[in-house]
């Protein structure tokens, strides 16, 4: 889909430029939450809806992919609990990744699904208004 591939981009670059995340996760001890297994792209919804920002990053194996990976699947959850489509544009994805970007770096310690959701909610669309005809 176009809005993952636009959205991908943005979201890796906040990522890594988030100087908060890098610092802490480069002083992060290893612990048993974060000795996960980061060869597939996806974790268990049970285990990654508990992860903060920073630690979604640190179980990506601070990978790009895998990090999106972990924010599309977190998606499309909160997308079809809502009911909403998300947009399949460019613009979607800018603004999709950006809003992300923007309240990630306010607080890394927050959960990613709730920033996630509160994304999916400003990008989309609910899928009634998306399927009634236009007056």
């Amino acid at each position: 889909m176009k809005i993952w591939r636009n959205f991908a981009g943005i979201v890796v670059a906040a990522a890594l430029s988030c100087p908060v995340m890098t610092v802490a996760a480069q002083d992060a001890k290893p612990n048993a939450a974060e000795n996960t297994d980061v060869s597939g792209t996806v974790l268990p919804l049970a285990q990654l809806i508990t992860k903060t920002v920073h630690e979604a990053w640190v179980a990506s194996g601070r990978n790009e992919d895998k990090f999106f990976a972990l924010v599309q699947q977190l998606a499309e959850l909160s997308a079809r609990n809502r009911g909403i489509t998300l947009p399949d544009t460019q613009e979607a994805g800018v603004k999709f990744g950006g809003w992300i970007k923007k309240e990630g770096r306010k607080d890394p310690d927050q959960l990613l699904y709730a920033v996630v959701d509160r994304a999916v909610r400003y990008v989309g669309k609910t899928q009634a208004s998306a399927a009634s005809p236009a007056k």
